[in-house]
């Protein structure tokens, strides 16, 4: 077959099929997204995703003004003849802010800062926060062809619209693009990548080492640079450049406590007097446990934030988890159900877990191990016996085998790692054997609390991305249990629950007086589970090397990070799910 360069044969152009009812208006801003990275365009546009930057909170504020709307933009007038420029003398006049305007025939919809003219004619401006790029056109493609989506709806709509503006609040300048032939053919053609993309269900292979990444607002969805490394690129990935999140889990055990919403805060009641209060946006979480009764407008308001609500017993386990509609990425969770089905995957996957679990296990006992001369080389070199057995496990009855063997090594030592015991308390933290339901001793009620804490935190993190919680491939689902949060946690349980457990009591952050003894059973005090708790969350904030992707970042981040490229793995972009086991 011919080349069409040498053959004089055109290229055809293949429309987009028409679209049905149900299929959404494409937004300008989308077009825009897709033009400067296809794959940003897909996270938010396909798979719901966002996230704020500085960049994205700047340009809320310069749009502070013109996203508020304004002025009248008026029908045209359809007695006009063909192609008149409608400027004649005494013509209305338009000044008009933050208009929404559709066309069910393109497919396409667009929010206009600013309109501008006068009868038929009328040119669009669009707002950007930044400063004016000295460009051959004025401006980068995706700023011209949103401002070109925006003229073609204009046009549609029977103005005559030849030009627009981007008004540049940085340099406080304005440039004109000018809507030629062009520019509307590579309008189109971003038009159509975008719906053929977005049809196709399969999200577009992140950039290569571009310098676009690193402010993107979606870097942490992303990871780029991650996915790109863990799939044998020869890269050293760039830290997440992340804005700070200062919001923390509220947690709530008072008994008969209410939670209201006023305003822009939260407060807290202990028998209608009010003992608490706290800003919305400080709020990443709301943590209740035991009697904790929550109003309806304060409930709604949180749905509306997107900030989860999980209820506990009393105790700590983890009893359910309210969220608002939740994540839309629904092709996630088909990967993940299709993934549950495939028993090779299943055991796969909880190799990798069990396989981290036990080498972090190692690491604790080496790293805290209160006798001298350290840890004995030969419950180490038993614990790496483990691995080895683990690595090469048949099913998953004998992975759960060789886990549970491994587990009574670990806690057998666990002793080991407490300094000792005072003499003046009833109850000390003397540790024989890990036993629960109930706990019998200080240690092992620790211990449960702080699984069930870890547990809370990784169901958050999961429904977050759009992962079903409930459904795990190492913890067959169990009604009421969120299994793919234990499957999860189990790599974190030595470095997040353990060792928060042997740092409180090491530390005299919880003490012997701090427990209740009651029907063989012991339970932490309502004071000592505060401290506890504060404890636990200093953990997740405290920052550590990653050992694979070399760069630092708190252990709240990297869970999100290791669900994202979890994620990742059931989209096919990873063949494996990369363990995080600091030396």
């Amino acid at each position: 077959m011919g080349d069409a360069s040498t053959t004089g044969q055109q290229d055809l152009e293949l429309p987009f099929p028409e679209l049905h009812n149900d299929v959404p208006l494409l937004p300008a801003r989308m077009i825009n997204e897709y033009c400067y990275c296809p794959r940003l365009a897909y996270l938010e546009w396909v798979q719901g995703e966002w996230d704020d930057s500085a960049d994205t909170v700047e340009g809320r504020w310069v749009h502070r003004r013109v996203d508020r709307p304004g002025g009248k933009l008026p029908p045209p007038e359809k007695d006009r003849a063909k192609g008149e420029t409608a400027k004649d003398e005494g013509a209305e006049k338009i000044h008009a802010r933050s208009i929404q305007l559709s066309s069910n025939r393109l497919g396409l919809i667009a929010r206009m800062d600013l309109i501008e003219g006068s009868g038929n004619t009328v040119t669009p401006v669009d707002y950007k926060r930044g400063k004016r790029p000295h460009v051959p056109r004025g401006a980068y493609d995706p700023e011209r062809v949103q401002l070109c989506v925006q003229g073609v709806i204009l046009a549609e709509h029977g103005y005559t619209c030849t030009e627009g503006v981007i008004y540049y609040a940085g340099s406080r300048e304005r440039v004109r693009v000018t809507l030629d032939d062009e520019l509307h053919a590579l309008t189109k053609q971003t038009i159509d990548g975008l719906r053929f993309v977005a049809a196709g269900g399969q999200i577009p292979p992140p950039l290569e080492d571009s310098p676009k990444c690193p402010r993107c607002s979606l870097v942490g969805i992303c990871l780029p640079d991650e996915t790109a490394f863990f799939r044998g690129a020869d890269i050293a990935p760039r830290p997440l450049a992340v804005g700070l999140d200062t919001a923390l889990p509220l947690y709530v055990q008072a008994w008969h406590a209410k939670v209201s919403k006023s305003g822009e805060r939260l407060e807290i009641f202990i028998d209608d007097k009010k003992v608490q209060e706290v800003r919305l946006i400080d709020v990443s979480q709301l943590a209740l446990f035991g009697n904790v009764y929550v109003t309806t407008p304060a409930m709604q308001e949180l749905m509306s934030r997107n900030i989860p609500i999980s209820w506990h017993s009393h105790g700590g386990w983890l009893m359910g988890h309210t969220i608002g509609t939740g994540h839309k990425n629904i092709e996630l969770r088909r990967a993940q159900f299709r993934a549950a089905d495939d028993q090779a995957f299943c055991l796969r996957l909880a190799k990798t877990l069990v396989e981290a679990k036990i080498k972090n296990a190692r690491t604790l006992l080496r790293r805290n191990w209160k006798a001298d001369g350290g840890a004995p080389p030969a419950l180490l070199e038993d614990l790496n016996s483990d691995i080895r057995r683990a690595q090469k496990a048949g099913d998953l009855g004998a992975l759960l085998g060789i886990e549970g063997s491994a587990a009574a090594r670990y806690f057998g030592q666990f002793a080991n790692l407490i300094r000792a015991p005072g003499d003046s308390a009833s109850l000390t933290f003397d540790f024989r054997k890990r036993n629960r339901r109930p706990p019998t001793d200080p240690v092992n009620a620790l211990l449960s609390y702080a699984y069930g804490l870890l547990t809370r935190t990784w169901t958050n993190i999961l429904s977050a991305i759009g992962l079903d919680p409930y459904l795990g491939y190492y913890h067959q689902p169990r009604y009421g249990r969120p299994a793919l949060s234990l499957d999860m946690m189990e790599p974190y349980r030595p470095l997040l629950a353990d060792s928060v457990v042997l740092q409180a009591i090491n530390n005299g952050e919880v003490r012997p007086t701090d427990f209740i003894q009651a029907a063989g059973s012991v339970a932490l005090h309502p004071d000592g589970r505060k401290r506890f708790i504060a404890t636990f969350e200093r953990r997740l904030s405290q920052e550590v090397t990653h050992p694979l992707l070399g760069y630092r970042l708190s252990y709240r981040r990297l869970l999100q990070v290791q669900a994202r490229l979890f994620a990742r793995h059931l989209d096919d972009e990873l063949d494996h799910f990369p363990q995080f086991t600091p030396r």
